[in-house]
């Protein structure tokens, strides 16, 4: 019978910033005695600890499944003993991989790289909780109240109407409700395998449009396993720009680097958290933020954020544009005559992968690309300047998937993009269901290569 709290009052002391002690018996009873890498939360009947290597207290557990745990909190000391019983070891899946992101960040605070190799989660249950007498400080409160700024940043989402302003509210919430000031938000294209940042906050540039395959560092993990993914400590091998380009040197894409948008991020992030934002067991999206500080996003912060991305998922479901408009319904006024504010574009267009190129500079890829080029095509082929995304969801060349196609997503891209990188090329929404291409300069168009097959 437990004596102390339960175990979801104690996660503070699972977060590895104290090392915790386990105590095993061989078949004898011969005890032995040593620090375990990480011990980490499950649920509150089950913890996790890492195996690493096949030692003495391996040994152990397989010949005598319990063994006890002495474990203590890093800002009270107050120190628990937690009796366990071992019931199998995980290799793969979300909670393996859950507990590598963690490894490696205690790891690399530890100066063990390169030593701390997972090799296995092995899964506990809590058989009781003690309490171990002793001094205690008291608990001082960190950052905000969190249920209070869940609440209210659901409120927010609620009043949304629109799917642009529901992704800029919800960062909002993220750095008023919540302080932090680090953020990206990324919608997942799972054909593809990959996700593009829509938005983000804290950074010199936006990177709207830049992608991070499934399975690569905390964002991509965690939209693969679908489950947050937190490192509390730096983590090198975590950090995108090395793993991005050393992806791309196996693959030898190398030379493709160049023709990527730079992903925005902190070059040495100390903390960070990635949660998958769900809807009906899909994955539409990954919110992803970070601290140069340690430590700062705690269990609790993970739970408030699955929450709100709940929240944030269904809110994405509710707000798809609706195709409401009929290409019959949009009136074509002629289109503005060009600026001659400069000299033409040439806009570049590949269609190995839908990469649009304005002059040498690249603009945009895939889905968003297409669009792209097939606004602009209708545009000097017809002197079209409305559209309608029932008309865009209709046409066969942009390969949109049949079952979500968030294609109100890629348009938010794109016009972001846009925003980013040129001041004479603008998508203006006019309706729902419409909006306007405008172009304030000439343009050429060329087509460089086949277009992708269907």
């Amino acid at each position: 019978m437990n004596t102390g709290p339960g175990l979801d009052e104690l996660r503070g002391c699972l977060e590895g910033i104290v090392p915790a002690g386990i105590a095993t018996c061989d078949a004898e009873g011969m005890p032995n005695v040593t620090y375990v890498s990480q011990l980490m939360y499950v649920d509150p009947q089950h913890v996790a600890l890492s195996f690493q290597f096949f030692n003495k207290t391996r040994e152990n557990i397989l010949a005598n499944p319990v063994a006890t745990v002495l474990t203590m909190d890093p800002d009270t000391a107050a120190r628990y003993r937690l009796t366990v019983r071992y019931l199998r070891t995980e290799t793969a899946g979300p909670l393996f991989e859950r507990m590598r992101a963690k490894l490696a960040g205690i790891a690399s605070h530890t100066g063990m790289e390169g030593v701390f190799k997972l090799l296995g989660a092995d899964v506990y249950r809590v058989q009781a909780i003690e309490a171990v007498p002793g001094r205690e400080l008291p608990r001082i409160p960190r950052g905000p109240a969190l249920l209070p700024a869940l609440r209210r940043s659901v409120d927010e989402l609620n009043r949304c109407t629109g799917l642009d302003g529901l992704i800029d509210r919800f960062c909002a919430c993220l750095e008023r409700e919540f302080d932090i000031a680090h953020q990206m938000l990324l919608m997942a294209d799972e054909m593809a395998g990959r996700l593009y940042i829509v938005a983000s906050r804290g950074y010199a540039s936006s990177g709207a449009g830049a992608e991070i395959p499934m399975g690569v560092g905390v964002i991509g993990v965690a939209a693969r396993e679908k489950v947050p993914i937190r490192i509390m400590f730096p983590a090198s091998e975590y950090a995108y720009g090395r793993v991005l380009r050393e992806q791309a040197a196996q693959s030898g894409l190398v030379d493709r680097l160049d023709n990527e948008i730079p992903l925005p991020g902190l070059a040495e992030p100390a903390s960070q958290l990635a949660v998958p934002v769900m809807a009906g067991g899909r994955l539409l999206a990954v919110a992803y933020v970070e601290s140069r500080q340690e430590c700062t996003f705690g269990y609790d912060l993970e739970d408030a954020l699955v929450a709100l991305g709940a929240a944030l998922g269904l809110m994405m479901l509710v707000l798809r544009c609706p195709d409401v408009a009929d290409e019959a319904d949009i009136a074509q006024p002629a289109p503005a005559a060009a600026s001659s504010a400069g000299p033409p574009v040439r806009v570049r267009h590949f269609g190995r992968d839908d990469s649009v190129f304005l002059d040498d500079d690249y603009l945009i890829k895939g889905v968003a690309g297409a669009i792209l080029w097939k606004l602009l095509g209708d545009r000097q082929r017809d002197g079209r300047c409305e559209f309608s995304t029932r008309a865009l969801r209709l046409d066969p060349a942009l390969h949109l998937p049949e079952v979500v196609d968030n294609l109100d997503a890629r348009l938010i891209l794109l016009q972001r993009r846009l925003q980013d990188r040129c001041d004479w090329l603008r998508i203006e929404k006019t309706g729902r269901g419409r909006f306007r291409l405008a172009v304030d300069r000439e343009t050429i168009l060329v087509a460089e290569g086949a277009p992708r097959p269907g």
